[in-house]
């Protein structure tokens, strides 16, 4: 039955990793098709993924769209392309000056260039149109604390209610939420505390748990935590044989053990129920660098969901740029300290490991899977943009090259670095999945 459970996981897994791939990937193509086509480059083929044909349908523009067997990537063959790649134009024989003009090589340096570099591009516009999209579905905290959902906690008799504005925590104000979450902190662990709240117009006082209560506000891919079935709403009762009140106990239990594996027990709908899990080392930022910790994959959060507003436009727009930036300055940051040895180079996933994210992302619920969806969209963007024969950001370097000496490379040339490129690229991708296969 567990050999059934894992391979059904497994089978999960693989299918959402291909749904966000193609998804990236068709993405990324149509980009480069669409410049292509309004810069007068000629597609004869788009496909997605490779090798036997599935599918395929020419269109009205003599451009045949297909699906293929290996659904790992795509391509876009342009009039006049050898191959996929674009870069050997053994095709051009025989053509006429203006059919010359459709083709890679005969276009224009300005169209090459920004057909090139429309892949990645649009993998950044993927990625921004969903963060502006989760934001403008979910909207964002309001600035009060006032109570929006609140989920079932093992908590008898009266309590908080959804709509409650909260106007203090055991006799301290809280004007919003960073005084509200600054009071949870430094409350001590303790069952019960006194909450004064606005409800239906009267300021009333009722009893609740702790603000910073143990019930989980999500659980991380590819964690022990999600390993063992944990779920976004349990709330852990206890830890290693410890009572917990307040889910900040909790990490500092997790450190005390160095790895041990540690049980724990769930309260999970009314129902209680124990299990064990190892937690794992891994490198989380701080600041400008990054340290070792043991994690179990849990974050915590406030006794309630916050009361939502909706954004505006303007205001969603410039919130999902600060996103993206803050997603883009991470990247880098934790390329470098990979690349410094300043981390460890199992932070560095290959295949296995993204297919396990993505099919962790889609237990913990859609919008975790969309919000990852973005992430990896503009990972393959960043990627494609170095400067490495094969990638976009070589065939850029290329097109520097011809703006600054007026020729293209040399067909010698390009063939030497094209094989130095595809060889740099296989030995990553080998890297990356021996860290599938030997990190834990």
């Amino acid at each position: 039955m567990d050999i059934l459970a894992a391979f059904g996981g497994a089978a999960w897994a693989v299918f959402f990793f291909v749904v966000a791939m193609s998804i990236i990937v068709f993405v990324h193509e149509f980009g480069h098709y669409i410049i292509g086509r309004w810069s007068g480059i000629h597609a004869e083929v788009f496909s997605l993924g490779f090798g036997p044909v599935l599918w395929s349908r020419p269109d009205g523009r003599g451009t045949r769209w297909q699906v293929a067997a290996i659904p790992f990537g795509g391509y876009v063959k342009f009039l006049g392309d050898t191959d996929a790649s674009s870069v050997r134009q053994d095709g051009v024989e025989g053509l006429s000056a203006a059919e010359r003009r459709h083709t890679m090589s005969g276009a224009p340096l300005w169209a090459r260039a920004s057909t090139v570099a429309a892949g990645p591009i649009f993998n950044f516009i993927l990625t921004f149109v969903v963060l502006a999209g989760l934001l403008a579905f979910t909207g964002i905290p309001t600035t009060e604390p006032r109570v929006g959902h609140i989920a079932p906690l093992p908590f008898d008799g009266p309590t908080l209610q959804e709509g409650d504005l909260i106007l203090a925590i055991n006799g301290q104000p809280t004007p919003d939420y960073q005084s509200l979450s600054d009071i949870g902190k430094a409350l001590p662990p303790m069952p019960v505390v006194e909450y004064k709240v606005l409800r239906d117009g009267k300021e009333i006082t009722v009893p609740g748990p702790h603000p910073q209560t143990p019930i989980i506000s999500s659980v991380q891919i590819q964690s022990a935590a999600i390993d063992a079935g944990i779920r976004t709403g349990d709330v852990v009762i206890k830890a290693n044989g410890q009572d917990i009140a307040k889910f900040d106990q909790l990490p500092d239990i997790v450190a005390a053990g160095k790895g041990a594996p540690m049980p724990l027990t769930i309260w999970r709908d009314g129902k209680t129920f124990d299990l064990t899990l190892t937690p794992r080392v891994r490198d989380l930022p701080k600041g400008d660098t990054f340290e070792q910790r043991w994690l179990i994959g849990l974050t915590g959060g406030l006794v309630f969901e916050p009361a939502t507003r909706s954004t505006g436009p303007i205001e969603t727009l410039q919130i999902a740029g600060q996103q993206m930036w803050a997603m883009v300055t991470g990247t880098f940051s934790a390329l470098w300290h990979l690349v410094a040895g300043k981390i460890s180079s199992c932070n560095m996933a290959g295949p296995i490991g993204m297919a396990e994210s993505m099919g962790d992302a889609a237990t913990n619920g859609a919008e975790s899977f969309i919000t990852l969806l973005a992430v990896l969209s503009l990972g393959v963007g960043i990627l494609n943009l170095f400067p490495i024969p094969v990638l976009d950001g070589g065939h850029l370097v290329f097109h520097a090259y011809e703006a600054v000496a007026g020729r293209p490379p040399s067909d010698r040339a390009l063939r030497v670095l094209m094989s130095v490129g595809l060889a740099i690229i296989v030995s990553l991708m080998a890297f990356a999945l021996s860290n599938d296969i030997l990190c834990v």
